[in-house]
């Protein structure tokens, strides 16, 4: 066991921040515009701290806004506007299963209908259209819990009724702009997909675009008329690339592309849907405008704040737009641009409390890996006397197939503060560098990729940036996973981890993955193994296995009700490592899945992470204190 740390770091001038600033619940997020600019629409917390949907009526001179809906406990984090007057939608799911139903509320009566009244369904949105204000569109796996068909579903009078049948691989659609299913990602059974288009709703599927096992894409929205496909792809190049499909010819072109970068999102006109701009990830978000008549709008947002700029069309009329502006050391500000007059009107900023607080840039960094490659990632140094040599975190992100951005970041600002570098790292097979980057993590779980994390600890310590006697791994999800492979793959390195809802056995997590990722299955198995095939492989890479080699403590969170990592995964690894007789904390939560959604566990969580870092690595810390409402049990 690696003993307490009996010299703390030295002290920092700045004060502690407050946990509850951090992780609590925000004061208001995610503005949306209704489609007549009538109304705006945000989150914010109710008076028992559960956050609700709010409205604020713009053509209005009482400015007073009022809460719409009425969660009891899990709080609500995703809603769209629909076209139907003065209606809107929100998703919510029972305690972290995941499976969401799409409730409708109508802001002026405050009445609220569940449209998707389905036991163990889980409702995805497909889409709403102008053209088609009373229905909208969504799939459910209302009939074979591993395929989502498409509902049309009546808004005037909840009528649902089917759409489009799946023929059982599809994963993705794509509507026109009126309102019809007319393209679709299949998965195929070596592991790559298809792009899929009809000419109209009812005619048979066509191939337009194979996608090989390496590759990446899918299809994005339709022309006005109907008669081109925008697309993502990278068949024939690196990095996706932005193209359109003519229906008429056949033939596609390219609208965007960078060799290294995939493109991340496009930015289109809501009523013309003409691809207006272009964005792509790089150290930071970056635009690339398509629509010169747009340009002078973008060189007046970038006068207005420092951070990176996110885009939503407000009002259909796009007069208006909603403009969020990220930076790494202060929170998440909105604005509604007026396009006529070039000027922006502040609405509100994430966590004010945030803005006058010590907070520390985040920097971006990269290094080469072991055998080559170049890898990018964040690093946040903390505000100490000396910034030589000091405890580090290693945070890892989830996915795998995902990666680290940019901007603030409420875990990483907390582990600063408390005295810790922390290095955020893109290791390989995280998504938006390529498919050559991509594929470079293909059944490297617990290899190449965890080389990867190691080889940015030795950068780390080669910097003179982190003590190589106090550095510690966590993350969630895959990172939870990696924080397992770091204690056992490499007891040497790390004085410490947190895994938070971390599989623990490969062949486990591939057994007892929710049904509706069925025709994701041949993807995980080029990316992992095949059970029947390598299951010896797999079980190498499985920490479960290895637990004899832990040396460090290991503190373990995990949602009871989690669908992607059952609860399963982490009792296994937890009651092996007893059975050895090694350092382990472990706490449940029973109302929540793959993650904690409540502020109350959040809290009572980070709180143990925060004594559990101070004991093994010597940071600063906030004490203890009971936290109401929280549903964590230690097991």
């Amino acid at each position: 066991m690696v003993p307490r740390i009996s010299d703390p770091i030295k002290p920092q001038s700045q004060a502690l921040i407050p946990r509850e600033i951090l992780f609590g619940n925000p004061e208001k997020i995610s503005p949306v515009l209704s489609p007549d600019g009538a109304y705006l629409a945000y989150i914010a917390p109710d008076s028992r701290n559960v956050l609700q949907v709010w409205l604020r009526t713009l053509k209005s001179s009482a400015k007073k806004d009022h809460v719409l809906t009425a969660d009891r406990k899990r709080g609500i984090r995703s809603f769209f506007w629909t076209y139907q007057p003065a209606t809107l939608i929100y998703l919510q799911d029972s305690e972290g299963d995941e499976n969401y139903h799409l409730y409708a509320v109508n802001v002026e009566t405050r009445q609220v209908r569940d449209l998707t009244p389905f036991p163990d369904v889980r409702a995805q949105p497909v889409a709403v259209e102008p053209k088609a204000p009373e229905h909208l569109l969504v799939a459910l796996n209302r009939n074979d819990p591993r395929k989502h068909d498409v509902y049309r579903v009546n808004l005037l009078n909840g009528d649902v009724e089917l759409d489009t049948e799946n023929p059982g691989n599809v994963i993705g659609w794509t509507t026109d702009a009126q309102l019809q299913v007319r393209a679709a990602l299949a998965s195929l059974p070596d592991g790559g997909h298809e792009i899929w288009i009809r000419p109209t709703d009812k005619a048979p599927w066509k191939t337009i675009c194979v996608l090989g096992p390496d590759d990446q894409g899918a299809p994005l929205d339709f022309s006005e008329d109907g008669g081109s496909l925008y697309f993502l792809s990278s068949h024939e190049a690196n990095a996706q690339r932005l193209l359109a499909y003519d229906v008429l010819t056949g033939r596609d072109k390219v609208i965007a592309e960078d060799p290294e970068y995939d493109v991340g999102g496009i930015f289109a006109h809501p009523l013309k849907r003409t691809v207006q701009a272009v964005s792509f990830y790089k150290e930071k978000l970056e635009w690339t405008v398509l629509d010169k008549t747009i340009d002078d709008d973008f060189q007046a947002l970038r006068k207005i704040r420092r951070g990176e700029i996110h885009l939503d069309h407000g009002d259909l009329s796009d007069q208006f737009w909603l403009v969020s502006y990220v930076a790494d050391d202060g929170p998440i500000t909105y604005y509604i641009y007026d396009r006529q007059h070039k000027k922006a009107e502040f609405l509100f900023s994430q966590r004010p409390q945030l803005e006058n607080l010590p907070l520390q840039p985040i920097e971006p960094v990269s290094y080469k890996s072991r055998d080559g490659l170049t890898l990018h990632g964040y690093l946040t140094q903390p505000k100490s006397v000396s910034s030589k040599n000091v405890p580090a975190i290693l945070l890892v992100h989830g996915g795998p197939w995902a990666r680290d951005h940019w901007g603030f970041n409420p875990m990483v600002q907390w582990l600063a503060n408390r005295g810790y570098a922390v290095l955020q790292v893109n290791y390989r097979g995280s998504t938006g560098y390529g498919k050559k980057f991509l594929n470079a993590g293909n059944r490297e779980w617990a290899g190449k990729m965890h080389d990867d994390l190691i080889d940015g600890v030795r950068w780390l310590i080669d910097q003179g940036v982190a003590d190589p006697k106090r550095v510690a791994i966590m993350g969630g999800s895959y990172g939870g996973y990696a924080t397992l492979v770091g204690l056992t793959f490499t007891p040497e390195v790390f004085a410490c981890g947190v895994d938070i809802v971390g599989p623990s056995n490969i062949i486990t997590l591939i057994q007892t993955i929710p049904p509706y990722w069925e025709p994701m299955k041949a993807t995980f198995a080029r990316r992992l193994g095949v059970i029947e095939r390598d299951e010896e492989f797999m079980r190498s890479r499985s920490p479960l296995y290895f637990v004899d080699r832990i040396r460090a403590p290991l503190l373990i969170g995990q949602g009871a009700n989690d669908p992607r990592v059952k609860q399963a995964e982490s009792d296994q690894i937890v009651k092996a490592l007893r059975k050895a007789k090694k350092p382990v904390e472990y706490v449940v939560y029973k109302d929540e899945g793959h993650g904690f959604a409540r502020p109350e566990n959040r809290l009572h969580f980070y709180a143990k992470v925060e004594t559990f870092f101070a004991k093994y690595l010597g940071g600063r810390f906030q004490p203890e204190t009971e936290i109401e409402g929280h549903s964590g049990e230690e097991h």
